[in-house]
């Protein structure tokens, strides 16, 4: 049996759409000082560091390289980890197998985005052009408003109802320190006049793009009796790639194939013994580029039935006073740092295990909960974490 394995220290910058203020190395050095804090430690305490970013967003060439003094990566192993919309959460998941293997005591990992400095958008674009093969999407707007289209003609939900899902996160980040949108949104006629984007995305309906950084971590069991008495711990990992590169994985029209994110949470259920996870587990933070997303996540992670996900919007069960809580920090709506996006939503979760995220605490109990991350070509990673194991 491998190491037990727990986060003992969290840190996030502070995100907005431009950070003209600081470089990359700054920018990951503003995250990895509180994080270090946090877990009552120093550089010299850490056995390696894995760093994590998507680069052809910012053209930056192995950036890994010249920011070692600011990651405290000096003269210490570690991994650079790149793996789409879910190198946030890749970074630790690689990090938790090499603690539980033994092979270090300590891993500090740093993932962040300064999209100030490139072009995302020209990025995600040139990596779905037809020269992958037929049917790519024309970057993510396109594919999730197919999604969206999808969902509508399936489940019966309304433009009304994704709005809800926006107003929710608009709540969440508004108490959210860190967050990058504070729109105080004040209904859903907010939402539904915003700019177009792509029928029937508009402007609030779609994540931003983000410059921030996140770092956390993780210590095995022995360390972390040492370092800390309030570890928050990684019950399970659990990464799904599906079979084939299509970006147009996102949404089904044909009925024949599944989605990585209801096979990801059907294997993690079952190695963990959960049958019911509303009852199991007391939140999540997902990844939802969308707010057309979010809703047909809650369906494939079991929370409800198939079509039936704008269902809890209309009873509030997903809000942060609701029954399951779903991105009380604000979510991917509200802050994309997209290297570190999944990173964000397992430090947010650290910190409502802790009963630490202060204005956008839940109001329930909370010693269950998993944080996800979404890749672009259909993969999803998905995190198990618990007060107690």
């Amino acid at each position: 049996m491998g190491n037990r394995v727990a986060i003992v220290g969290i840190g996030q910058t502070y995100h907005k759409s431009h950070r003209p203020d600081v470089s990359q190395m700054e920018l990951v050095n503003e995250a990895v000082r509180p994080a270090l804090a946090d877990a009552q430690m120093n550089m010299k305490d850490i056995d390696a560091v894995f760093v994590g970013n998507m680069e052809t967003f910012e053209g930056i060439y192995l950036p890994d390289h010249s920011m070692v003094d600011f990651s405290g990566a000096y003269m210490k192993p570690g991994f650079k980890i790149a793996s789409g919309g879910t190198t946030g959460c890749s970074i630790l998941e690689e990090a938790f197998h090499c603690v539980t293997a033994g092979i270090f005591d300590k891993v500090l990992v740093a993932a962040f985005e300064k999209q100030d400095s490139g072009d995302s958008t020209g990025a995600i674009t040139a990596a779905t052009t037809p020269a992958w093969g037929k049917g790519q999407a024309r970057g993510a707007i396109h594919e999730f408003a197919k999604q969206a289209l999808s969902y509508i003609k399936h489940s019966g939900a309304t433009e009304a109802h994704a709005a809800m899902v926006r107003l929710k996160a608009d709540k969440g980040a508004c108490r959210n320190p860190y967050s990058h949108l504070k729109l105080g949104l004040k209904s859903i006629d907010d939402i539904l006049s915003s700019e177009p984007l792509e029928y029937p995305l508009r402007l609030f309906d779609f994540c931003p793009q983000s410059c921030g950084a996140c770092a956390i971590i993780i210590a095995n069991e022995e360390e972390t009796k040492k370092i800390t008495n309030k570890p928050v711990w990684i019950a399970d990992t659990i990464c799904v790639h599906q079979e084939i590169f299509r970006a147009g994985a996102f949404c089904d029209f044909t009925g024949k194939e599944r989605y990585s994110q209801e096979i990801a949470a059907e294997r993690l259920y079952k190695r963990n013994g959960i049958t019911n996870p509303r009852k199991e587990i007391d939140m999540a933070e997902v990844y939802e580029p969308s707010d057309w997303e979010e809703m047909l996540i809650y369906e494939l992670f079991g929370l409800c039935p198939r079509n039936e996900g704008w269902k809890l919007v209309e009873k509030g069960i997903t809000e942060i006073e609701g029954e399951w809580p779903v991105n009380p920090s604000g979510g991917v709506l509200s802050t994309n740092p997209i290297g570190a996006t999944p990173t964000v939503r397992i430090a947010e979760c650290v910190l409502q295990i802790r009963g630490e995220a202060g204005e956008h605490q839940v109001t329930k109990d909370v010693n269950t909960a998993f944080a996800t991350a979404l890749g672009g070509p259909n993969w999803t990673s998905m995190i198990l974490l618990k007060k107690s194991v």
